[in-house]
């Protein structure tokens, strides 16, 4: 498959007709704008816009893809994920395609515990958990949670389904952000292999994959519904790693006051009953009195 072909196609077939002032008849069969609607909006020619949507031209100008973007409507990270798409980046390293140097830098991964009172944890580009708070392991019920997979987690396990109030909006966002990884680095062998899994057992997976969007979640409201506490109206933001590609960290905060709050502290003091009882030794015997 084409990535640049496949975004094209998708993005132009979203288009009210109406938008860019063509009046839609009665004989129109496709969805949204044709192929030379598109070539005449953006000032190319038919058969080389043609050539882009069969993955049969490469290298598109500046120019074209600016163009393209326009009359698409394309908003800032699609414009960005066209150029990329058109110009196909160099193959990571294998320092950069392991996830660069957050893997290695432990003052980095101590930074989760800098925020005790919301969950936090890192990610890389892969959306494999590389440290995370113990907050954020009462959240999301693993301990440890380092090596968990968020989109595993959201598409492939039960608890993970359950876990998020609003699934629908997290599953697009998911795959919106692995298109764009995707995008930026198209050989990663092991994202493309985390896409393949995800494909043959998602059937809501490969839906939303099919439609090409992508999506770059900085901020933006994150609701749970926890087995342990109830609903929590969460609050994320996501916060990029300078010179890691890829790597983010992200924070979970309630307001304060909010149940939310609440539960969260709640939620806390659970897990610090949890540590005290794991930390107390076993009594040995077999649990018979002594003669005195």
């Amino acid at each position: 498959m084409d990535d640049l072909a496949d975004f094209l196609r998708t993005r132009r077939s979203r288009i009210d007709p109406a938008s860019v002032g063509i009046t839609p008849d009665a004989r129109r069969r496709v969805t949204g704008l044709r192929r030379e609607e598109i070539a005449h909006l953006s000032g190319v020619s038919v058969d080389y816009y043609v050539r882009l949507e069969q993955g049969r031209a490469r290298q598109p100008s500046e120019q074209i893809l600016d163009a393209l973007a326009r009359v698409l409507g394309l908003d800032q990270v699609e414009r960005a994920h066209l150029h990329r798409l058109a110009h196909r980046p160099r193959r990571a390293s294998g320092r950069e395609a392991a996830g660069g140097s957050a893997r290695q830098r432990p003052e980095l991964l101590r930074v989760v515990e800098l925020v005790p009172d919301s969950p936090a944890f890192i990610v890389d580009q892969h959306l494999d958990v590389l440290a995370a708070n113990r907050l954020a392991e009462l959240l999301y019920g693993r301990r440890p949670m380092r090596g968990m997979n968020i989109a595993r987690h959201i598409f492939l396990e039960s608890d993970g389904h359950d876990l998020y109030a609003d699934w629908d909006a997290c599953t697009r966002d998911t795959v919106g952000q692995l298109r764009l990884a995707a995008g930026k680095d198209p050989d990663d062998p092991q994202l493309t292999a985390l896409i393949g899994e995800l494909a043959v057992h998602s059937e809501r997976f490969r839906k939303l994959w099919a439609q090409a969007d992508v999506r770059c979640r900085s901020h933006g409201r994150k609701p749970f519904a926890h087995p342990l506490v109830g609903d929590l109206e969460l609050h994320q933001e996501n916060f990029m790693v300078p010179g890691d590609s890829g790597t983010e960290l992200v924070i979970l905060s309630a307001r304060p006051g909010s149940k939310a709050h609440d539960g969260l502290r709640l939620l806390a003091s659970i897990g610090a009953t949890d540590d005290r009882d794991r930390s107390i030794p076993p009594t040995g015997g077999t649990g018979v009195l002594a003669p005195e």
